[in-house]
């Protein structure tokens, strides 16, 4: 699972190496954790060409305590396809970045949207939360099935226009206001529509 927070550098640039190589560092790590990893990656290697340079040791040093080193190691060879492959230019499409190694659909998603302004809708928790509630949707979210039920509601409410934003929007307002076990109910601006409230079975979705 993926956290994102409006704190954290990668949501304040259009760099898809930047965005990238959050994304993957916040895979399975805590944002507070993974900032001071970002930060080093970014000064020793500012560049999707010079961590393709890197040696596999130079790059594992730095991921020490991190942990699943195998997305070091995807990051890593990644980072040389994008040099030799693409010119150490990132690839600029959906369907591209879903090829590289170690990136899944919200990666892909993320990138997209974010750095070239695709219209791909993002689906991480916070989205999945939100969609849930204000949809009452009972699909369980890990489920086949829900995953193509919730990416078709997520791509049907996606702002094609303002891609970009709308992505970062719905991430916030599951992490801040729909949160997991405290959400601000009485002071949410979508109350009107939210299902799930109507029908007090918030805190049991999403399933």
């Amino acid at each position: 699972m993926l956290y994102r927070s409006r704190h954290f550098p990668s949501t304040e640039t259009t760099d898809p190496y930047h965005i990238w190589l959050s994304e993957i560092i916040l895979q399975q790590t805590r944002v507070d954790q993974g900032l001071t990893y970002f930060l080093s990656f970014q000064s020793a290697f500012t560049t999707v060409v010079h961590l393709a340079n890197a040696s596999e040791m130079e790059v594992l040093n730095l991921w020490k305590g991190l942990g699943y080193y195998s997305r070091a190691r995807n990051l890593h060879a990644t980072a040389k396809v994008i040099a030799e492959n693409y010119e150490g230019n990132f690839p600029s499409t959906y369907v591209e970045i879903l090829k590289l190694k170690g990136v899944g659909t919200y990666t892909a998603a993320a990138i997209a949207s974010f750095a070239f302004g695709e219209p791909k809708a993002v689906l991480d928790g916070n989205v999945f939360r939100v969609l849930s509630r204000l949809f009452h949707v009972e699909t369980p979210i890990d489920s086949t099935q829900g995953k193509k039920e919730f990416q078709a509601l997520a791509d049907e409410l996606l702002d094609t226009k303002n891609p970009a934003e709308y992505n970062q929007a719905i991430m916030e307002f599951g992490a801040i206001q729909c949160s997991p076990n405290n959400p601000k109910c009485d002071q949410c601006p979508l109350d009107f529509m939210c299902e799930a409230k109507a029908k007090n079975s918030v805190k049991q979705l999403p399933v």
